[in-house]
Formats: structure tokens, sequence, C-alpha cells
């Protein structure tokens, strides 16, 4: 009898061994089905990584910006370590990880209902930043004080584009439904808020973008037409009546005329020149010279600094992640079923897109300034939480489990 039940004891140890073992096995795989495995299987790795690269990439570039940037700010009774911008951004990176990664595992209800209230509250605060924020380099942007400042239409972007997703994807219930009109609506007022800033080059973004879903989303061809047709007249009415853009556009137009864009002028050839200054191999880490001469170089003109200490080549591989990032996006949204998803995801991807060709454009002289940042690369705590924001709904809605949609009824035969 004591052998007899020795031997059941054994049996019940092996068999909790083997259980243990099974289960230590399955965690970390496919089947590994804990909150973070399912996240680390349905999400776009690719995508993921891209961004992760892009954001190292973007530290390397503050680094070899800051000396400059730091010298600039630099005064009699302050004096900043070259450094200094870089160990910032470092402390930003450090904040934005966590935030893009706790975004991106996010259920797509969860997701939604965070950007609906997002865009009600920050529409509620860029109402009051032209009357309240903080100043800088003429423009109110800023909300807050001292180091606690950062910049409401930057959240608001990614919000806003999950919103107006939400709202066009309601016509596959009710077709009846003016999403045209009330998503129109919401872009003139934000469009409004921006110019009174002002900041002319993000109302473009947020309307390009408003454009881009409404197209998506299969908007009548003549809508569209009509659409497209009043886009040269805004930009006429702009130029008429209202100051910024039209001292932006003379001094992109007119580079010998004098008047109030002549420091837009003066940007736009100290970005030629620095971005240039490198040839296609740049002067090398810390060499660059030219880079002393900007006066955003760790933000808004952070790609010419790239060009000269680094190289054109290394320019056109940034460019290429950038193209990457779109176009993964756009092709895992082929076959997406789900419209409010297709999109979210498309908006944010053309957003994200938009917003770095505009940025390189102003920093090779294809467009005139507008205080543009390159995502993931230029300086910025707002900017760098806020592009984490956006990058991890873009994770969240494209996250996909390749079983959900697979048939029960087709096996596919082992050999075995």
């Amino acid at each position: 009898m004591t052998d007899v039940r020795a031997m059941a004891d054994l049996n019940d140890t092996r068999g909790e061994g083997r259980g243990l073992v099974a289960k230590m096995k399955r965690r970390g795989g496919r089947g590994d089905r804990s909150p973070l495995g399912t996240w680390f299987w349905d999400i776009d790795r690719m995508l993921l990584l891209l961004t992760l690269f892009l954001i190292a990439i973007g530290l390397i570039a503050v680094a070899a910006a800051s000396p400059a940037t730091a010298v600039r700010y630099s005064g009699e009774h302050r004096k900043l370590a070259p450094l200094y911008y870089f160990w910032r951004q470092l402390m930003w990176v450090a904040v934005s990880m966590p935030v893009l990664f706790g975004v991106s595992m996010m259920p797509v209800s969860m997701a939604r209902r965070m950007a609906l209230v997002g865009t009600a509250v920050l529409i509620a605060i860029l109402a009051v930043t032209p009357f309240i924020g903080v100043e800088v380099n003429g423009a109110r942007r800023w909300i807050g004080f001292s180091f606690a400042q950062f910049q409401p239409s930057e959240f608001l972007k990614p919000m806003f584009i999950v919103t107006v997703a939400w709202l066009l994807s309601l016509r596959a219930k009710d077709p009846e439904l003016p999403t045209v009109l009330i998503t129109g609506a919401l872009t003139a007022v934000i469009a409004a808020m921006l110019m009174l800033q002002p900041d002319f080059g993000q109302t473009i973004i947020y309307c390009l973008v408003w454009m881009a879903l409404l197209m998506i989303a299969g908007t009548p061809i003549r809508v569209m037409a009509g659409l497209v047709a009043c886009v040269p007249v805004g930009l006429g009415a702009a130029y008429m009546f209202y100051g910024t853009a039209r001292n932006r556009i003379d001094a992109f137009l007119f580079p010998a005329a004098e008047g109030d864009g002549a420091s837009d002028h003066f940007q736009t050839n100290a970005a030629h020149n620095t971005l240039t200054g490198g040839g296609w191999t740049g002067t090398g880490p810390g060499g660059g010279s030219a880079k002393f001469g900007l006066p955003e170089a760790h933000t808004d003109y952070i790609f010419s600094v790239i060009g000269e200490e680094f190289g054109l080549i290394a320019c056109s591989i940034i460019a290429l992640l950038f193209l990457a990032i779109v176009v993964r996006v756009f092709v895992k949204l082929l076959d997406e079923q789900d419209e409010f998803k297709l999109l979210a995801a498309a908006g944010l991807a053309t957003q994200f897109g938009a917003q770095a060709l505009v940025s390189m454009a102003v920093n090779t002289g294809l467009a005139p300034s507008k205080g543009m940042t390159l995502p993931f690369i230029s300086y910025g705590g707002s900017s760098m939480i806020a592009l984490s924001i956006g990058m991890g709904l873009l994770l969240a809605f494209t996250r996909r489990n390749p079983f959900l949609t697979r048939s029960p009824y087709v096996v596919r035969w082992s050999g075995e």
C-alpha cells in the first residue's frame, strides 16, 4: 500500500511539473494570452521598430544641434551646457515611452472614448490660448509657466483625427447624417483658433488631414471637387487678410524684398546653407559650423543640422524612414474591414507623413517657413509626448490577431 501511495505522489508531482513547464513554455509564446503577451503578438512590431529607430536618430540629432542652441540662448547671467537640450530631450523620451506603449495597449473602444473627451477638453483650452498663452517669438501657442508649458494644438491633432474618423464612420449606420458639414465645422473652428495664435502651418495640417479623411471615407467626387476648388480661394484670402501668411509667402516668392518677411527669408537661407554645408557624407558629429547661424537649430531646422554633420545621405535615409512608416500603415489597411479603424489609422499616418514632409520642405527651401517640427526628431516635450500619443493610437488601431479571422473549417494538414 505504501508503494502504491508513493507512486501516486510521484505521478502527481510529475504532473504538476509538466503543467508548470507547459505554462512556462506558453509564457512569451504565441499561446501567451496575458495582456502583455497579447499586445506583443498583436502589435505591428515592424511599425514599432521603425518608430523606435526614428526616436534614436532624434536623440543623436538633438545632441548635434544642442551646442548651437545653447550658445544662442546663453547670456551674461546664464550659461547653458553644450548638451543641455540633449539631456532634456532624453528626459522627454523617458516620459514619452510609457505613454506610447500604454496608449498602444488600449482597446479600440477605450482609445476612441479618450480621443472624444480629449478633443472637447483641448478645444476649450485652445480657445483661450491666444489670450492667456505664453508668447514665444511673437506667437501665443503655449499654456503654462516656466518649464511646465505645453502646446494644446500638438495634443489636439491625434484626438481631432480620431474624432473626425469616428464621425465619418457613422455614415455606415446613417447615410443621411451630414458628416461633411459636421466635421467641416469642427475643422473650421479649430483653424480659426489656430490663426489667432497665429499658427498658419498647423492650420494647413489640420485642413489637409480633414480633406484626406473625407477622400478616404468615400465622399462624393462633386463634394471633393468643390473643396479642392476652395483651396486657392482660401490661400488667396489668407494672403489678402492674414498678415502672417502674407509675410511668409512674400519672403518665399520675393526673397530680395524687405519687410516683415525678411527674417523668414534669412531663416530659409541659413537652413539651406547648413543643410548643404556637409555635402553627401557630412562634416562628422560636432564638426558643423553653419548650424551656429540657425535660429532654431534644435527644433524647426534640425533636419539642416543633420545634413551638415551627417550628410545628405543621412537625410535621404531619414526621409525614407518616414515614407516606410506611412506606406507600412496603408499597406496594412488594405484589407481592414472596420471603417472606423481604417479612417483613424489612415488619418494618423497622413498627419505624421504630412508634418514630416512640410518640415523637410521648409529645410530644403521648397516651402515657406512654418515653424513645423520634424516628428520624433526635433526637440520638444509637447511634440514628443503628443507624437507618442498619436503613434500609440496608430499602433492600437493597427493591432490585429490573425487567429480571430481564421476559418474554423480550414485545417492545415501537417502530414503527421
